[in-house]
């Protein structure tokens, strides 16, 4: 196993506070005492790693989910001499953890079988690395955390319950559709309309079915298929329909419609010929 330590910095929005993610994998490393003033929140992917952590020894393993609090000191290294242990974390900020629940939350236990939610942080961990887009990690994130916060620290939920769900959720559509190139924050929306941003993604989710980012993504590749047709080279639509580039372009576009850009530009140009 490769010694590998990989940083990529996210954005909480377009112009949000940064959120660091991490993808380790390390055969002999071994971590000095160190804290963190934020939250974290690591999957194991491979191996073992032993974490020395509040007095104790935490030993993970595939799947496992580990949440260190903020301030605490620990240590972390390999759990056999021949495996070395591989994991993707991100540092996330004490409020990210408190979005739809009531006070700061305590986690008694810092690891976590919980292999639902293990898949969905390694997932949206993976797909962030590769490319963060500000929108998509501020509509995932904070999700996930009010997950991993309600189910597993002692921070009581708030309710569910937002009235007039279904006019919150076309307000923050077409504020989307309107600022297509540069998307207002979720923070930003949530506080004009008076909402927390997890009441928002919640309104959003429950009316449209989608968080806010995959709407958005979708009704970018409606708007790049009409380009499409007009005979524009998917280079040039990625950037007028709001995407980072060509290649987040064709990540949404096949999702959405089953073939790449390229693609459904060839046939549509053969069909014409």
């Amino acid at each position: 196993m490769a010694e590998q330590a990989l940083w990529t910095r996210a954005r909480m929005g377009r112009c949000g506070p940064p959120l660091d993610l991490l993808t380790a994998r390390f055969q002999r490393h071994v971590y000095a005492p160190h804290a963190h003033e934020e939250f974290t929140i690591g999957v194991c992917v491979g191996g073992s790693e032993v974490i020395d952590y509040r007095g104790g020894h935490i030993r993970t393993g595939p799947g496992s989910i580990v949440v260190l609090a903020p301030g605490e000191m620990h240590t972390g290294g390999p759990g056999t001499a021949t495996d070395g242990y591989a994991y993707r974390a991100l540092y996330a900020d004490p409020s990210l953890l408190r979005e739809g629940t009531l006070g700061t939350p305590y986690f008694p236990e810092p690891l976590l079988d919980d292999p639902e939610l293990a898949a969905a942080l390694r997932l949206t961990h993976t797909e962030l690395a590769a490319c963060p887009d500000p929108l998509e990690t501020e509509s995932r994130l904070p999700w996930l955390l009010t997950a991993l916060t309600r189910r597993h620290s002692t921070a009581r939920a708030t309710t569910d319950l937002v009235p007039g769900a279904d006019r919150v959720a076309h307000e923050v559509r077409d504020r989307l559709a309107d600022e297509l190139l540069a998307p207002p924050s979720l923070a930003d929306l949530a506080a004009d309309l008076g909402l927390s941003r997890y009441q928002l993604l919640r309104a959003f989710r429950t009316t449209m079915g989608v968080p806010p980012y995959a709407w958005l993504a979708q009704h970018r590749v409606s708007r790049a298929r009409s380009l499409l047709d007009r005979g524009l080279r998917p280079a040039e639509v990625a950037g007028l329909v709001g995407f980072a580039d060509q290649a987040h372009l064709t990540r949404w576009f096949r999702r959405v419609l089953g073939v790449t850009p390229a693609a459904y530009r060839n046939s549509v140009q053969d069909a014409r010929g």
